[in-house]
């Protein structure tokens, strides 16, 4: 079974706009649909409290037709058209439900739409879009409990069932995983109490499956800072999108890899190829 998952920085902007990058980011989806994956998980969708549009849903019919949409928005008291998260299902798999978990998190993380699972009768699916700390790491403290409260769900979950967890994690784990560690080593995504965080939840039983299959691969990155305008071109990247499994699942990963963006600068999708 194949699964991508991606962020899109604004699922309006990728169907709907007129700009180059809106363009960039409708070829990206026409690679995504060539790759015809089961689940397509998708990350800051930045849609209103009401979900897509019906324009919306024209768009992505044009892509995905067979698919089932599950989305979910950041509400109040979180901020209106931020964040959010969003799956895409193939019709006619053996999904049992799809729930919006709240995890107890700092308020109001809960409310911003970051956090799906897609139940199905041998493994969840847990799409996620981890809070970014910030400017200034205003934020760390929040990221840091937020951390510990996605770590206790997953591990709850995993008691009952298998999981394949996706999305933008915010953070380089390994020096290996961003271009420049020692410039950015206080930068948020690179802390080193972020670092620690993510050492923990594969310590709680999960494997990243990129590095299982690439121990020392290195150059391979899944976002180039959209700012940079060289940062494509000279692949100053980082590592910050995830594919983890319950490490039972590791003798069924079969290709764990990142979709090629072209000139398209910010985040790339991740593909996961596993039997399930």
């Amino acid at each position: 079974m194949k699964f991508v998952s991606w962020n899109i920085d604004s699922l309006n902007a990728a169907l709907l706009g007129k700009s180059d990058r809106s363009v960039q980011s409708r070829q990206v989806l026409a690679s995504i649909r060539g790759e015809n994956p089961e689940v397509i998980a998708i990350q800051e969708t930045k849609l209103p409290a009401t979900g897509p549009s019906k324009k919306h849903l024209t768009a992505l019919s044009q892509f995905f037709d067979d698919y089932d949409v599950h989305w979910r928005s950041s509400v109040e008291p979180a901020r209106k058209g931020y964040a959010g998260t969003m799956c895409l299902s193939k019709k006619g798999l053996p999904l049992v439900a799809v729930t919006e978990p709240r995890i107890h998190s700092p308020e109001p993380m809960d409310c911003e739409g970051r956090l799906q699972t897609l139940e199905f009768p041998d493994f969840y699916l847990v799409n996620v879009y981890t809070p970014n700390s910030g400017d200034g790491l205003r934020r760390l403290s929040d990221r840091q409990l937020w951390d510990d409260a996605y770590r206790a769900y997953l591990t709850e979950l995993d008691e009952a069932k298998p999981i394949l967890a996706c999305g933008d994690f915010n953070v380089a784990h390994q020096e290996i995983d961003l271009a420049h560690p020692a410039s950015n080593h206080h930068s948020a995504g690179f802390t080193d109490e972020e670092r620690q965080k993510f050492t923990a939840l594969l310590g709680a039983g999960f494997t990243d499956t990129y590095r299982y299959l690439h121990p020392n691969q290195a150059g391979a990155y899944t976002w180039w800072a959209q700012r940079a305008v060289t940062s494509k071109a000279n692949n100053s990247g980082w590592r910050i999108d995830y594919w983890l499994v319950s490490n039972r699942l590791n003798s069924r990963v079969k290709q764990s890899t990142m979709i090629d963006t072209g000139d398209r600068r910010d985040h790339a999708p991740i593909l996961l190829d596993i039997t399930c």
